[in-house]
């Protein structure tokens, strides 16, 4: 590291935000006014740079360190646990003479590659997305001596060859801005003891972090901001930051970096400069700004070069070197263990258990571009540091990062331009209001003469209103008097009409009185010619008043027509004729309203028997809710309780891996004791619960439209699956059928992952083994394992069909639902929880059909081979975990057993693999096992010879 000797630590000016364009100062000056605040950022899906589909993935690259002192010390007898093939950019780890394992990075770099292929290699794409727009971080990882500190931090000066990746990004960086338009600045911090620092302005300590709650982003308010224009001054500022970071002299090395370096580049950019260049990377910009918003890009470049790890007995420190030790070790841990989470796909990430993943928050999981460089060194003394960083680099591999493009609206310029709008605008506005002034003066002319006009017109109208109204009244009292002419001679009529009618009585009663007596006399003849006579003066008279009353009728439609055509001559006739409909509304309403009485009637008595049921409804309803809140509150004890267990192996799980790796395996026993007592406590409790809501409440649970019910109600009965005295019960009680209807229609992958491992723990049950395939149930699992890649989900498939394969009379059945294809396509996870489980399965299979072949109850080729079981046996037999091997090596011998199998042996090669085990097996039962099938098969022996 640079002692920095010879340099004033000059305080730099702290700027946060700070405007585009200013010029670098090294003295404290009066602040301007305040930048408006940045308008909400966008956000998009970055660019594929590398033409593939993990662009956004965070790229790792391995770089060894050379042979030091240390090692060249031993000579000849150095032994060396890395082997390089920087060619197909693979590295293999060798454990000792005959163990190995092979790891594919996307760069592995040979021991003699310089800074500069380094930097190109995995610092030059992170950069060039930072220049477009995009967050980025490079980052450095490895055991205490390995050359972090001069992959990433190397100064250079003097060589420009030994540059590090800092130097050459903040070199790219301002060759690639246009200082008019563009600007870039860097904050340098170190994490010591878990406290952030500013390496720029030492005396500033304990740097708060914060974290935006809407848009996630991480800042460190109160760190120093400096503003660089030139590469000189960046060597000023990174030798000031090298003189103030904390080193220390150990066994491992000789300046070994006591805290993690931050080196934080602020950019921002122009986008009508970018535009320029790459325009296709801008064509949706009218999206969420306008085409006329000037805009700027803000991105940020960490470049984080972190302490080494360390063990104690190998690095001699003590004091408090021993405590910086620990704090480097714990925030190493705690960045570990985020990437687990999210190379796992965790629902959390633990990111705030160090300060160092809180700031790396972006980087990992985030919308940063990321690289990381893993350092090794090649010693086999140190196998077990060099394997752990091989590790990490490979969960890293596994994450991917969504970047995002932010733009702003630069306010500078957008407000420059209001103000040249605002000028123009005001002038056309004056102008404007000249023209409007004019009009309105012409407009005010024209409305006085208007008024004028129209007062001549309203004294003229007002004249002939009054000559109307004159006349109505003269018309109307003539109309008056001709009504009660019309009256009278109304009257008279009727007068004439009644003694008509009483005449016609009379005429009719005298003929009657003639039929009757028609003996009478001639004096009533001559009577009633009188009579008639009188009757014909009567009629005669009636007629005549007829044709009078005629003619008063039309004298009467002439004046009507006159009253009408003075506009108000027919008020009493229309009067008269209202009077008449409204009688006939008024008894139509009446009629409507009595039978509206009857149908309100009606109603109220259905009211009456709806309200009845509504009672009665009311009551079952609460009934119900009562029952649904006793569930719900056993469901609540239920899901208390499986997060209390899931706490608890969680707590012993993690105190098991510290023990183990600290105090030897007599702990270990002895947390492995306590782990199982902790959950046959926790099985007891479920077991108390489920005795307390019943088995048919549980599995009614199944069927519940709420995801998180239905997922905590499998969980308890997987976990009752898992006592023997359980299993058939929940078989009788239908539960295995609802499990099967789960694993059918549900799409959730944890319904699969928890339903699979139900089903697993009932087929541990011989009985129900038979009852899971007669409902199809090999098949349901064969099904959902072609349609999730979830490892866990297919280590719970694959377990319960390695179960089902442990029964002799399931074979062929289980081979014709697609039992054992589907346990062989599972591979393809790669998942190591997976492939065991996968080996386990063939394992059993193989071991119950030669017992059935030994027995004579089965003759023929293996139905194992039939589905190219023996062919992936022998390319993969030696890829595996010990305990994997064995399964496969167990059920490689278990096929040689059947001489039916011979010919498929020798062609795919199995001889080979045979001879192997009897020499390299561990157990001893597998290498008799091989050689009873070598010595007892002639052909066999052939073919060796």
């Amino acid at each position: 590291m640079a002692t920095g000797a010879g340099w004033a630590p000059a305080r730099p000016i702290e700027r946060h935000g700070a405007p585009r364009g200013a010029s670098p100062r090294s003295k404290s000056v009066a602040p301007g006014p305040r930048r408006p605040s940045p308008s909400p950022a966008r956000s998009r899906p970055a660019a594929d740079h590398s033409g593939s589909a993990d662009s956004c993935r965070v790229r790792v690259a391995v770089r060894p360190r050379p042979k030091n002192s240390e090692d060249l010390a031993h000579g000849a007898d150095f032994n060396s646990c890395v082997e390089l093939q920087p060619e197909s950019k693979r590295l293999k780890l060798k454990k000792n003479n005959w163990s190995c394992e092979s790891y594919k990075f996307d760069e592995v770099f040979s021991e003699n590659a310089s800074q500069k292929r380094v930097y190109e290699a995995v610092a030059k794409p992170v950069v060039e997305s930072v220049l477009e727009g995009y967050n980025g971080t490079v980052m450095a990882y490895g055991q205490t001596g390995t050359g972090k500190t001069y992959t990433v931090g190397r100064l250079g000066k003097d060589d420009p060859s030994e540059r590090g990746i800092m130097v050459r990004a903040l070199e790219h960086i301002l060759s690639s801005l246009s200082f008019e338009t563009d600007w870039v600045a860097i904050s340098y911090l170190q994490l010591y003891l878990e406290s952030v620092h500013d390496l720029l302005a030492p005396e500033k300590t304990n740097i708060p972090i914060v974290e935006d709650a809407k848009t996630g982003e991480v800042s460190l308010p109160g760190a120093a901001i400096v503003e660089v224009k030139d590469l000189e001054h960046v060597f000023q500022l990174l030798q000031i930051g090298e003189a103030n970071r904390h080193a220390a002299n150990t066994k491992m090395n000789t300046e070994s970096s006591r805290s993690h370096a931050i080196l934080i580049i602020h950019l921002q950019r122009s986008t009508r400069r970018k535009e320029e260049s790459s325009s296709s990377l801008y064509n949706d910009r009218h999206d969420t700004f306008p085409d006329d918003l000037p805009l700027v890009l803000k991105s940020k470049l960490l470049i984080v070069d972190l302490a080494g790890s360390e063990r104690i007995d190998k690095s001699g420190s003590e004091g408090h070197m021993i405590e910086e030790a620990k704090f480097i070790n714990l925030s190493l841990t705690s960045l570990g263990k985020c990437i687990n989470a999210l190379a796992e796909n965790s629902p959390h990430i633990p990111t705030r258990d160090s300060k160092l993943t809180r700031i790396l928050r972006d980087s990992f999981g985030g919308t940063a571009r990321t690289s990381l460089v893993v350092t090794i060194g090649p010693s086999a003394r140190h196998y077990s540091e060099t394997s752990s960083t091989v590790m990490f680099g490979q969960r890293a591999m596994k994450v991917v990062n969504t970047m995002k493009l932010k733009e702003e609206v630069d306010y500078e310029i957008l407000y420059k331009k209001m103000e040249r709008e605002v000028d123009q605008l005001t002038s056309e506005m004056e102008r404007q209001q000249k023209v409007i002034r004019s009009e309105k003066t012409q407009m005010e002319k024209r409305l006085k003469e208007s008024e004028r006009s129209f007062h001549d017109l309203r004294m003229t109208s007002n004249m002939q209103i009054e000559n109307l109204e004159k006349e109505k009244r003269q018309l109307e009292s003539a109309v008056k008097k001709l009504m009660q002419d019309l009256d009278k001679e109304r009257d008279q009529n009727n007068l004439l009409s009644k003694q008509v009618t009483e005449l016609e009585k009379l005429l009719n009663e005298n003929k009657q009185q003639q039929l009757e007596n028609l003996s009478k006399t001639k004096f009533l003849t001559d009577t009633t010619k009188e009579h008639e006579k009188e009757m014909g003066e009567l009629l005669r008279k009636l007629e005549e008043e007829r044709c009078c009353s005629s003619s008063m009728k039309d004298r009467m439609s002439v004046l009507q027509q006159q009253l009408c055509d003075a506009q108000s001559s027919a008020q009493e006739s229309m009067a008269r004729e209202m009077e008449k409909k409204l009688t006939k509304v008024t008894e139509e309403f009446t009629i409507q309203v009595q039978s509206l009485k009857e149908k309100v009637s009606g109603l109220i008595s259905e009211k009456e028997l709806i309200y009845d049921e509504l009672k009665s409804t009311q009551e079952k309803v609460q009934q119900e809710m009562s029952q649904r809140q006793d569930l719900e509150d056993q469901i609540v004890r239920l899901k208390q309780s499986v997060s209390d267990n899931c706490a608890e192996e969680s707590k012993t799980s993690c105190s098991m891996v510290r023990s183990g790796s600290g105090l030897g395996n007599t702990a270990f026993v002895s947390k492995s004791g306590k782990l199982r007592e902790a959950l046959s406590g926790q099985r007891g409790t479920i077991s108390k619960i489920f005795e307390e809501v019943g088995l048919p409440n549980v599995l009614a649970l199944l069927k519940s439209e709420d995801l998180d019910v239905q997922i905590h109600a499998v969980k308890v009965v997987a976990n009752l699956a898992a006592e023997d005295v359980n299993q058939e019960r929940i078989v009788e009680e239908g539960g295995l059928d609802a499990l099967l209807s789960l694993l059918e229609t549900s799409e959730n992958t944890t319904i699969h992952r928890v339903t699979a491992g139900a089903v697993a723990n009932l087929a541990m049950n011989g009985s129900n083994q038979g009852v899971i395939m007669n409902k199809g149930g090999a098949r349901l699992l064969a099904n959902v394992a072609s349609k999730t890649d979830d490892p866990q989900t297919l280590r719970m498939v694959a377990g319960a069909i390695a179960n089902l394969c442990g029964n002799e009379k399931l074979h062929l059945m289980l081979k014709q639902d697609g039992g054992i294809k589907a346990l062989l396509g599972m591979f393809r996870s790669g998942h190591t929880d997976v492939i065991a489980q996968i080996a386990r399965g063939i394992a059993n299979f193989a071991k119950c059909e030669s017992r059935m072949i030994c027995q004579g109850h089965r003759k023929g080729r293996s139905l194992l081979i039939e589905d190219g079981v023996l062919t992936w046996m022998v390319a993969h037999s030696t890829m595996f975990s010990a305990s994997t091997r064995r399964h496969i090596e167990l059920a490689f011998c278990h096929l040689a057993q059947n001489e039916d199998n011979t010919c498929d042996i020798i062609a795919s090669g199995g001889i080979k693999e045979l001879l192997r085990i009897t020499r390299e097996s561990p157990r001893e039962d597998t290498r008799n096992l091989a050689k009873k099938a070598l010595d007892s098969n002639p052909a066999f022996l052939r073919e060796i010879q």
